[in-house]
């Protein structure tokens, strides 16, 4: 299928970000443009870790097992000092009960980015490669494609692409930022790192998380399987940080931690140096044009968050654009873009730039809470039941909420609008009703558990009672709204949900509307203040 030259969604950069944005949108039925400037995807990369939210949004797309498979979970991490191994942390399914995903999941950005292209032919949409944003223009006079961009296409001509919104998923030196003048502050460490794709025996060649420290170094090691293969992370020597990036090898990789650390190199597959920055964008939002991912903000790899924090900005846009293009929503709601992923890019930076300065930094006190402190204090930590849930909900992303923005309204107990939907899992009883029977509305039985009606990418009213409120259901009939209705069970009020409240879903599974009463007249009222239509 041949793109249309002039699409309404154009999107300059084909990493995740970009390929996510460009499935949740293509799976909408929007025309897109989805372009690279590079020949090829990356042979390498750095990104890693696939969280629990990323999956859950992949679960929507219909393919988020197909990653599981292919990945690799890893069991346990373990700390390191002086060659002697002080702390093994047990992960297991550290947040059972709390996603369909409750696992730390490795599945490497060069394997990754691949299956989302194959996917994304599958609807029909090809990477444009190498294929160049050179400039673009915003026109507030033209409604249907106000933006004029100026592309060159692989044999070296230049193509002017008209579209009515225009993302920037071009990376840490996103031509769309700088051509909006968007500033992008923040900083970069002083050390100079090195990754590493490496075959190896020894004990830490064992599928487990290896972490090493001594007064000055670190070094992380990240199984990508059973079988030997790592990817290793660390510092280059002191005297030769200073050298041109280009030039360093591994020889010149420090070897104070890999002499006295059990693990015997067989083969260096594939070595690269890089500067750590911490940045985020003054704004992501200039007219019509949109930054995300990397464009957006770039911070330390500590945690894995990066490229996880990228997807999530894509699929917050993606359902939104979509609405408004369709005439579903009006064209403020893209003003909530913004605030709801400025706020997380900006905590998420100050909180990796504190954990990363603790780890690499060289002072009596970062030493001491390296050696001696936070080592020991780890283990209690991911041992305890009740802080294993807050640490999992903390780096699978899942605690991420939009509770200030101005599509969030209602609550019930804990539970506020904003906030992801608790995930519930229901039992497979081959007595129940056959889905989409008349039956099934009261009995809950449309799935295995509440986040299978979120593969439709649209907004829905779901009712966790064991009864239908019949003004709620009328609405829904004429608003043409989806209602899925769940049977109560006490224990689901630990997670915040009340019985028989009416609770309206965002298309990203973040609950927009939380009415206790369950009163259609405070849904239609909801619905009409924010101008949302669904005939």
């Amino acid at each position: 299928m041949q793109p249309s030259p002039d699409p309404e969604v154009l999107i300059a950069g084909a990493g995740p970000t970009g390929l996510v944005l460009a499935l949740w949108l293509a799976r909408l039925g929007i025309n897109i443009r989805i372009i690279d400037k590079n020949p090829y995807p990356a042979a390498h990369s750095r990104a890693l870790a696939v969280q629990a939210r990323t999956l859950e949004f992949y679960q929507q797309l219909g393919f988020a097992h197909e990653l599981v498979d292919a990945g690799h979970r890893i069991a346990a991490a373990n700390s390191w000092i002086a060659g002697r191994r002080i702390a093994h942390i047990p992960f297991g399914d550290l947040g059972r009960g709390l996603s369909p995903f409750p696992y730390v999941l490795i599945y490497p950005q060069d394997e990754h980015e691949p299956l989302l292209i194959r996917h994304l032919a599958e609807l029909g949409v090809h990477v444009e490669r190498p294929t160049e944003l050179l400039s673009f223009t915003e026109s507030p006079a033209s409604t249907d494609a106000p933006i004029t961009a100026r592309l060159r296409l692989p044999d070296g001509t230049e193509q002017t692409c008209r579209c009515a919104f225009l993302a920037g998923c071009d990376g840490a030196r996103s031509i769309v930022r700088q051509s909006l003048n968007i500033g992008f502050p923040g900083g970069q460490y002083s050390h100079l790192f090195y990754v590493a794709d490496v075959t190896a025996h020894g004990t830490v060649a064992n599928g487990e998380l290896h972490i090493a420290f001594d007064d000055t170094d670190f070094l992380a090691i990240f199984p990508l399987d059973n079988n030997g293969r790592l990817r290793l992370v660390g510092t280059i020597r002191d005297e030769q940080a200073e050298q041109a990036s280009d030039d360093l090898s591994w020889n010149d990789v420090s070897k104070r931690v890999l002499n006295w650390i059990p693990v015997d190199i067989q083969s260096v597959n594939w070595f690269s140096t890089y500067r750590v920055h911490h940045r985020v964008a003054e704004s992501f939002r200039n007219g019509r044009a949109f930054l995300l991912g990397d464009a957006a903000h770039i911070h330390s790899p500590v945690g894995g968050q990066g490229m996880n924090t990228g997807i999530g900005d894509a699929v917050n846009l993606a359902w939104k654009l979509a609405n408004v293009l369709r005439n579903r929503a009006p064209a403020s709601i893209l003003d909530t873009y913004e605030p709801e992923r400025i706020a997380f890019a900006r905590r998420l930076v100050s909180t990796t730039d504190q954990a990363f300065t603790a780890v690499t930094s060289s002072s009596d006190l970062a030493v001491l809470l390296r050696l001696h402190i936070v080592p020991h204090i780890l283990p209690a930590l991911f041992s305890s039941q009740r802080v294993r849930p807050f640490l999992f909900r903390t780096v699978s992303q899942t605690n991420i909420n939009y509770r200030a923005s101005e599509l969030s309204e209602g609550r019930t107990g804990k539970l506020q609008a904003g906030d992801r939907l608790p995930w519930l899992q229901f039992p497979n009883d081959p007595k129940s009703p056959a889905p989409g029977s008349p039956a099934s509305l009261l009995a809950g039985v449309v799935a295995p558990d509440n986040f299978a009606p979120l593969s439709s990418l649209d907004w829905q009213v779901h009712q966790y009672s064991n009864w239908i409120c019949p003004d709620i259901r009328r609405l829904c009939l004429q608003r043409n709204l989806a209602m899925h209705v769940f049977p109560w069970k006490p224990e689901f009020a630990r997670t915040g949900l009340a019985e028989s409240a009416a609770y309206l879903i965002r298309p990203d599974g973040y609950i927009a509307f939380a009415d206790p009463a369950a009163k259609a007249r405070n849904l239609a009222v909801y619905l009409d203040t924010q101008g949302l239509t669904f005939v």
